[in-house]
């Protein structure tokens, strides 16, 4: 809310759908007495597409432009057609906006947006082009179409503790902590030029490697060796490398630190720029959650889950006994394509 872009100014001159020369109705959808006009469907492309920092710099005939509005179309007027069905449902229920629910969401929205004095939120208001009066319509519309799908669906949802279990062993990767490894290193460079390695300089660099990993048997800090010896980036860091998970290093390197045990220094290994040495500084192993332990983000994960298809349901079921009359044709297709794409994926 009160954030706008160039986009908005452009899209404010949009037909509903790209389609050539056609006049569209005032009135596009009559949903059991209930109506989705023209300019309100436009607001919601402009408020979805706004978003889109490349849309920011378009013009009204611009190809990008079309083809944005073209893709949001489908969803957003199965989405309007949803919003009215879930709106009237509310209303069934005898659901409505109490004076301190709104004074407290307004509060919110003042919060949010930093903005001190009624007069401000007002005037930040009157630029949306709007009111309170279109302020508090708005916000009961949202109110009625959460608590209808909260009260019919959500607080119908349970999970069972063989869904659960089920989940659990299809998903156990999920609830597992890998095993993580700190390491030091020094890297003694061997110098290379155009001739390839000079042995000698390759042996001097051996010497001075197997030399400071005896320094480090007999006792002398690895991160002070490292900070003034090595080559290597994590010198900064005094030769500090990681938490990494085991299973990201190469295979070699893994069958080399399960045999060192914490604080293990291994040999002077040959790498591609040198020779290095490695101290195992930490390591954790990996573990497993338990299924009691992982029981309440199982059933929140589940419950989700179940939670989609169930609302989906929820608003065919809706729809099927509601009387839905179209104004716009071409509207009604996009409609019913998006609905029959929608039931589709819901089947399978």
């Amino acid at each position: 809310m009160f954030k706008h872009s160039a986009a908005a100014l452009v899209l404010a001159g949009l037909l509903v759908v790209p389609t050539a020369a056609q006049i569209i109705e005032q009135v596009l959808v009559n949903v059991n007495g209930d109506i989705l006009t023209k300019t309100e469907f436009e607001q919601r492309q402009i408020t979805l597409l706004r978003a889109r920092p490349e849309l920011s710099n378009v013009t009204p005939d611009s190809p990008e432009l079309r083809k944005a509005v073209a893709e949001v179309t489908p969803q957003l007027i199965l989405e309007a057609v949803d919003e009215l069905l879930l709106i009237q449902r509310g209303r069934e229920l005898g659901l409505v906006m109490g004076d301190e629910q709104f004074t407290n969401i307004v509060a919110s929205i003042k919060s949010s947006n930093n903005i001190e004095t009624d007069e401000a939120f007002l005037a930040a208001l009157k630029q949306e082009g709007m009111t309170m009066a279109d302020l508090r319509t708005a916000l009961e519309r949202q109110m009625l179409a959460s608590e209808a799908q909260r009260r019919d669906v959500v607080d119908k949802i349970s999970v069972t503790e063989a869904e659960a279990k089920a989940y659990y062993e299809a998903h156990k990767q999920d609830f597992t902590t890998p095993s993580e490894i700190t390491l030091r290193e020094i890297l003694v460079d061997v110098p290379v030029s155009d001739r390839g390695v000079n042995v000698a300089q390759d042996d001097e660099a051996r010497a001075r490697a197997e030399e400071l990993r005896t320094r480090l048997i007999g006792g002398e800090p690895f991160a002070r060796l490292a900070a003034e010896f090595s080559v290597a980036p994590s010198k900064a860091n005094g030769g500090l490398i990681g938490p990494i998970q085991r299973d990201e290093l190469a295979e070699a390197l893994q069958a080399l630190v399960d045999k060192m045990k914490v604080g293990d220094v291994s040999e002077v290994m040959r790498t591609a720029r040198g020779y290095q040495i490695l101290k195992l500084e930490t390591r954790t192993e990996t573990r497993i959650r338990g299924f009691d332990d992982a029981r309440n983000d199982i059933a929140n994960k589940v419950g989700a889950e179940k939670m989609t298809g169930e609302r989906l349901k929820y608003i065919e079921r809706l729809r099927e006994q509601a009387t839905i009359t179209w104004r716009n044709e071409e509207l009604r297709k996009v409609y019913e394509q998006a609905l029959e794409n929608r039931r589709k994926a819901l089947a399978g």
